[in-house]
């Protein structure tokens, strides 16, 4: 284990915190930010740290507090606002209790707080606060549950560690954990940490830095302890490629989706969807190709901390039929059948014994592991997925090393129930906040134009997973790059030429590789040309021909094929045109070709109906720019007609404003809206036109 302290940095993040919050705090936000870059440490919001200082109050009276990381919080990004602060002389005399519920526990916590809109604290606030030690370090670091984790864990630890390390056995966590760990400590004063069965790691110190090189320390003893051990390597029965890996994922991922969707009440949202990640590596094929792959995999996660994350158990799918498409849909089905039947039965053994004080969760697994594959993870977003993949390969990685030289032990199913039941637990986990499209994924054609920008940036706002296409150049990179930083890894770019079926083929298998399938299209990739019709050149039609109608056609076949294969369902928007029901003079090919894409849609909307998906279309009227990004079928038609009315470019948008009967400037954004209209299912509508275009008569959809 790479020891990361530095003195520089540790000064720069000194002088940068110290004045505000006092030197004590920025150290401990400086050495929790170097435990939490460690994924063999921690992973997303796991460990938790502490330092004991002094606190001043409005009284002007310094009394002793805690700071201790907040609940969920990221120590690899954590900022001193991250430790929120509490009066821990109060804390202390908690421990004079006999016994202390969750609930009541909690709101002690909060209660005590020195600010009450300080985050909630971790729910081993109270571990931190009795052990009378300055900084402390709770880590699950893989190495040390590695040692945990097996049958005769406990003498392993003392071979590995030594006498001056404590050894704790399981406890849940809570007030019951921090009385059993500070009684620990008390009948070994010296030691300079503690191992948590099963759960992680306890390190202390006078300073942040004693206490982290205490944790590097034994996690490194522990490390070097399972590369000598290794004595039973795992027998790889077949080899496959990541390449293979990859071009299977692709044919299972929307299958898989598909399948794992869970069914709602509601007719316009029949499912709720899950994001795919898959976790193919050549060490994970290895895994899954294994003669003990199957036995090593179906046991529980290596802590608890994990398992709200993962659940309890992953899937395994046997023996996997790729060359034949209904047999593989079958017997995946079947796995995630099978699955949702024990998870039921391990709901009803435990929840008659305990009050949960939570709703069921589903019975859907976060993990599937495929032989030939690979492993594919699920979240309700893609940070909840990268998680699970996260989780799930340091998991994988740590038990193969425990199956090289012991036998794994987990925590038992009791023990397993009561933390995926704990309501402290949940406090971690972000919660469906509203987006009703947070678990749905967009493809928006023609997107680094005016109105596909609009488009994508407002999907992106409810939650959407958006793939912005285009054509492949500036404008659309640029595009991606104005969005990536606040909107990360929902949102990503593909070159995508609508005119050739290949590139779109390719374009949806880039995005199936991404998150696992496509729920949203968007249709907005369309040219203009200015001639009169005695004028018009045949090849200058045929261009747009090819973009207007071949490409509408080429993207509404594909995604007729992947809605069919998934099977949740879906919804196409085509951006139509108020040309297609008032043409203008001198724009016959793009009127006449718009036309025919709008036909196009209105046929899909009659062929689709009967897997629920929704075809419906927006017809805008003159949008010149989003932003600063102009509108290229403006720059196209632009100059025409400010020549036939003597106007300026804002001169030509103030005429266009004028001609509507509301006279509304119309905007990429309104386009957007209406968009949204239909993606987030409003009305059961389908096969209809919203005119986005001020009030235009003649444009009046008949």
């Amino acid at each position: 284990m790479k020891n990361r302290w530095s003195q520089d940095k540790k000064n720069e993040c000194v002088e940068e915190y110290a004045q505000e919050y006092g030197e004590d705090l920025a150290l401990r936000t400086y050495a929790s930010g170097l435990i939490g870059e460690e994924k063999g440490l921690v992973l997303h919001g796991g460990g938790n740290t502490s330092v004991k200082g002094t606190f001043t109050n409005v009284l002007k009276k310094r009394i002793s507090a805690i700071f201790v990381k907040a609940s969920g919080h990221n120590l690899a990004n954590i900022e001193p606002e991250g430790h929120p602060g509490l009066d821990l002389d109060y804390l202390l005399q908690l421990r004079t209790l006999s016994e202390l519920s969750d609930e009541t526990m909690v709101n002690e916590l909060l209660t005590h707080r020195f600010n009450a809109q300080a985050a909630p604290p971790s729910i081993e606030t109270l571990l931190h606060a009795f052990i009378p030690k300055k900084y402390i370090d709770h880590t699950h670091a893989d190495a040390i549950l590695a040692l945990t984790n097996q049958r005769d864990g406990e003498k392993t630890v003392r071979d590995v560690l030594g006498n001056d390390v404590i050894i704790l056995g399981y406890v849940k966590p809570g007030f019951a954990l921090a009385r059993a760990a500070v009684e620990a400590f008390e009948a070994s004063p010296l030691s300079k940490g503690m191992v948590l069965m099963k759960h992680g790691l306890l390190t202390w110190g006078k300073t942040a830095h004693e206490s982290y090189e205490r944790t590097i320390e034994l996690v490194t003893k522990a490390e070097q302890y399972l590369v000598k051990k290794k004595t039973r390597p795992l027998k790889v029965r077949i080899t496959t490629s990541p390449e293979t890996a990859k071009k299977r994922y692709l044919k299972v991922a929307p299958i898989l989706r598909g399948l794992l969707a869970i069914p709602t009440k509601n007719p316009d949202w029949p499912f709720k969807r899950f994001i795919l990640r898959a976790l193919i590596t050549k060490e994970v094929l290895n895994f899954v190709d294994s003669d003990r792959g199957k036995k090593i995999a179906l046991t529980p996660p290596l802590t608890a901390d994990h398992l709200i994350r993962t659940k309890a158990l992953p899937l395994w799918v046997d023996d996997p039929q790729y060359e034949d498409e209904v047999k593989l849909r079958e017997q995946v089905s079947n796995a995630i059948t099978e699955y949702a039947k024990k998870y039921d039965e391990y709901f009803e053994r435990y929840s008659k014994k305990m009050k949960t004080g939570l709703n069921r969760f589903d019975s859907m697994p976060r993990a599937i592991l495929i032989p030939g594959l690979g492993v594919i993870c699920s979240g309700k977003d893609v940070v909840e997925a990268e998680i699970v993949r996260d989780i799930t390969a340091q998991t994988l990685d740590t038990k193969v090393k425990i199956a090289a030289m012991a036998t794994y032990e987990g925590l038992s199913e009791k023990h397993l129930f009561e933390m995926e039941y704990f309501s402290l637990q949940h406090a971690k986990l972000d919660r469906e906040d509203g987006l009703t499209l947070q678990r749905s994924v967009a493809l928006i054609t023609g997107a680094a134009g005016a109105i596909g920008a609009g488009v994508c940036q407002e999907l992106l706002e409810k939650g959407c997973h958006v793939a912005v296409t285009d054509l492949p150049g500036d404008s659309l990179n640029s595009l991606v790059d104005e969005l990536k930083p606040e909107y990360g890894e929902r949102v990503i770019g593909i070159p995508l030429d609508v005119t050739d079926p290949k590139s779109v083929a390719k374009g949806f298998d880039m995005i199936i590789d991404t998150w696992g399938g496509i729920d949203l299209v968007v249709v907005n990739a369309g040219i203009a040309h200015v001639s009169s019709l005695a004028d018009m050149d045949p090849n200058a039609f045929r261009k747009l021909e090819q973009v207007n109608i071949e490409g509408t056609l080429h993207i509404l076949s594909e995604v007729s094929r992947h809605f069919r294969v998934q099977g949740t369902g879906g919804d196409i928007i085509l951006i139509s045109t108020k040309n297609v029901f008032s043409p203008g003079a001198k724009f016959g090919a793009y009127s006449a070709t718009k036309a025919a894409a709008h036909q196009l849609a209105r046929i899909a909307s009659l062929e689709l109906a009967e897997i629920d998906v929704r075809v419906n279309m927006v017809s805008p009227d003159a949008v010149f720019s989003h932003g600063d990004r102009k509108s290229g079928l403006w720059a196209e038609v632009g100059p025409d007609r400010m020549r036939a009315r003597g106007l300026d470019e804002k001169g030509l948008e103030e005429y266009y404003r004028k001609r509507n009967l509301l006279k509304a400037k119309i905007t990429a954004t309104h386009i957007a809206k209406a968009v949204l209209y239909f993606a987030t299912r409003q009305t059961p509508t389908t096969g209809a036109t919203i005119p986005v275009d001020g009030g235009i008569p003649d444009a009046t959809p008949r």
